[in-house]
């Protein structure tokens, strides 16, 4: 409820500040500040009994002035166990007495202020040795931590301290023991700034690649796919990392293990079989039992990692899945302006999983008895159920050619009938509650969309991918770029608000890489160039080097950290490393190539003791000390041949290429823009192929057979 309909309803209310206490039980009981907010994580939150705040100086100032200690509540709206505190606690009036007597409440939602995450769930991870959503936090006013947890249960359990008890004594403490309270928080916060703002510089070797490979395979999981043990996360910068070190390396298990992961994740209950896209990640090993929210950062990693698969091993399998994430993704993530949803909610109507999930009686509903018996007896579905007495729908262990055998099918047969009815059955499901989805827009989280959709639309051939492609990042030029050129981080309900992160550039980057090497239009590599010159203005450690994680005119807090671990996205680090060595191969440009090795070596240290944790740095890496190649198809009087040559060189794969394409309307400028290529030209105005490794240049060629050939002497 905004303002204006509070006033036109002519409700009565008990009213302090915007805190509002609405006595018709045919509105929400309570609204505060959150109403007036864009996210739909702080919007969920906007009718608690809790006093919210959202960040910002107003909260602290009422801090300072009323002495009172900072709560701080970071979640995301699709976040299950956000949903169960929410309820349990910010809903209950016990609760919001206390805190809205003895704190000042602010709710962040971490997907609009990675910034403020980064740094407390650091706090959270340094103090508890673990992390995850929602993260509890209470500091001082001037923003020093000295409490941290997750999700919190209202009243204490399993022999743990419940919020109430917490909140409890952090008051007393507040008001009878201060100093060992100051003490904490001055302590903490020296020690974050230390770790994550300063790292530890060493030397990188090509070496570590091998070491970060034997990494991998001590940790791969032979019988199921993946890495560790439960729970499982999809991980595909990995096998990103791992192709690489497969064609590098000729190493066969490399490209095993990524095989045999990406069939897993697809057969399993993490993957939607009737409506498409990955969920978060598995419980278990098996990838039978989904957390079942969908993220649109986890989808574009894998689309892009399922392309590389199907660029490397040219099974069409790894296409379908692509084709099949892009479908989801155009259905229900995709924007009237062109952009990209952030994420879909694990729960519906209250309920973990309950959209996805199914009884047999609901097939035998839906399909008729001999294919509900056939659909039943494949995808798993009993009476008993493998998921709180309902069904996932999963083939994990299912041998689909002996089951056509077993029905007198053919393998083709089969399919047909499966697909027919997931047909069916996706439409009855059309009609259940939809889980909630979080519509903003994020410049990072589309950028990785963008490169995802461009890479496969040049692998495929697919002109509609690129169409996409290019709407989103048109949209992000109208509605997430300032006056300045300058990117911004969210948009949602025609407004564009905070300045990007280090991760909206590195992933825009990278994806503006993607949407040449996908079109050919030089001004994506314009607007790359333009956007490094940007970050390494805006955000570039000149002492100690790194990528600051938000821009140094941005907001200050309590530190500015530098994040070069991947975790369920790639840090912006890691990826920028990547951006500014391809751009340095492009352009010929030296000091791209410097920031490069200067980011790596600052890092060093962490690299090399967990290796595989850094898969983006790496990739930077093995670009730097592989055989990298610069092709250039240069046009001559003939387009068909530059047709068809760039054609061969899209649907290859060579992750450790880039590919500089010189039309005859655009040579000049890309002449400007890769200085190191602007001799390379059409010869005898014939259409050229230039094939450069490590900088040295091989004979120019003209035909396609030419070029096919030199492709397989150096991929």
């Amino acid at each position: 409820m905004d303002t204006d309909q509070c006033e036109e309803a002519q409700h009565e209310y008990v009213k302090k500040d915007v805190f509002l206490l609405v006595t018709d039980s045919k509105n929400p009981k309570y609204t505060n500040r959150l109403i007036h907010e864009k996210s739909p994580y702080l919007l969920q939150h906007a009718h608690n009994p809790v006093d919210w705040y959202p960040w910002g100086e107003e909260a602290f100032e009422k801090a300072r002035r009323e002495d009172k200690p900072v709560f701080l509540s970071i979640g995301y709206s699709t976040c299950h166990w956000c949903h169960v505190m929410e309820r349990e606690s910010f809903e209950d009036e016990e609760i919001a007495d206390i805190l809205n007597n003895h704190f000042v409440s602010i709710k962040v939602d971490r997907e609009e202020r990675p910034d403020v995450d980064a740094i407390y769930m650091a706090v959270c991870q340094a103090l508890t040795g673990h992390g995850g959503w929602p993260l509890t936090i209470v500091m001082h006013p001037d923003q020093k931590p000295f409490f941290a947890a997750t999700y919190l249960p209202k009243e204490g359990k399993w022999g743990r301290s419940g919020l109430k008890e917490i909140l409890q004594k952090i008051h007393h403490l507040w008001l009878h023991d201060r100093k060992k309270l100051n003490e904490a928080g001055t302590n903490i916060i020296k020690a974050i700034q230390e770790m994550k703002s300063r790292p530890k510089g060493a030397e990188l070797t090509k070496e570590i690649l091998h070491h970060a490979y034997a990494q991998f395979e001590r940790t791969f999981d032979a019988d199921y796919g993946g890495f560790g043990q439960a729970p499982k996360f999809p991980l595909p910068h990995s096998y990103l990392f791992l192709l690489r070190y497969w064609q590098m390396t000729g190493e066969p298990k490399a490209l095993e293990m990524t095989e045999k992961s990406l069939r897993a994740m697809h057969r399993g209950g993490i993957y939607d079989h009737l409506g498409y896209g990955f969920a978060r990640y598995s419980v278990d090993e098996k990838w039978l039992v989904p957390h079942f929210e969908k993220m649109l950062y986890d989808n574009a990693l894998l689309a892009y990692s399922y392309t590389e698969a199907y660029q490397a091993t040219r099974n069409p399998y790894y296409k379908q899945v692509t084709e099949e994430i892009f479908e989801y993704v155009q259905r229900v993530m995709t924007s009237p302006e062109g952009g990209f949803y952030s994420a879909e909610d694990a729960d519906s109507e209250g309920v973990e999983g309950k959209f996805y999930v199914w009884t047999p009686e609901e097939i035998f509903e839906v399909l008729e008895e001999t294919e509900a018996e056939l659909f039943c007896d494949i995808y798993d579905v009993t009476e008993q159920g493998n998921f709180e007495g309902k069904n996932i729908l999963h083939l994990i262990d299912v041998d689909l050619e002996q089951k056509a055998k077993q029905y007198g099918l053919s393998f083709a047969q089969l399919e047909q009938k499966l697909a027919a009815a997931r047909h069916k059955l996706f439409l009855h499901r059309e009609k259940r509650v939809h889980p909630h989805k979080d519509d903003k827009i994020l410049t990072a989280w589309n950028g990785l969309m963008i490169a995802a959709l461009a890479k496969a639309s040049a692998a495929f051939g697919r002109s509609d991918y690129l169409e996409l492609a290019r709407r989103a990042a048109n949209m992000i030029e109208r509605h997430l770029t300032d006056n300045e050129g300058r990117l911004l981080a969210r948009y949602r309900d025609g407004e564009a608000h905070y300045l990007a992160y280090i991760d909206d550039y590195a992933f825009f980057i990278w994806a503006l890489h993607e949407l040449y090497f996908a079109s050919l239009d030089a001004s994506c590599l314009q607007q790359a160039k333009s956007l490094l010159d940007q970050a390494l203005e805006r955000f570039w450690d000149k002492q100690n080097g790194g990528f600051f994680f938000y821009a140094k005119d941005a907001e200050r807090l309590i530190t500015n950290p530098k994040e070069i671990y991947d975790g369920a996205t790639p840090s912006g680090n890691g990826v920028m490393a990547f951006n500014l060595v391809r751009h340095y191969l492009l352009s010929g440009e030296d000091v791209y190539r410097e920031t490069a090795e200067a980011l790596l070596q600052a890092f060093g240290q962490q690299i090399n003791e967990y290796p595989s944790g850094h898969a983006f740095s790496l990739l930077a890496l093995q670009l730097l000390s592989g055989n990298h190649a610069e092709l250039v198809i240069v046009e001559g009087k003939d387009r068909h041949t530059y047709d068809k040559m760039v054609e061969t060189v899209q649907r290859a794969y060579l992750p450790l290429a880039v590919v500089l394409y010189k039309t005859r309307e655009q040579n000049q400028r890309l002449n400007a823009l890769a200085p190191a290529h602007q001799d390379k030209q059409a010869v005898d105005g014939q259409t050229t192929f230039y094939h450069c490794v490590n900088f040295a240049c091989r004979q120019p060629v003209h035909s396609i057979e030419e070029v096919k050939q030199a492709l397989v002497n150096n991929t």
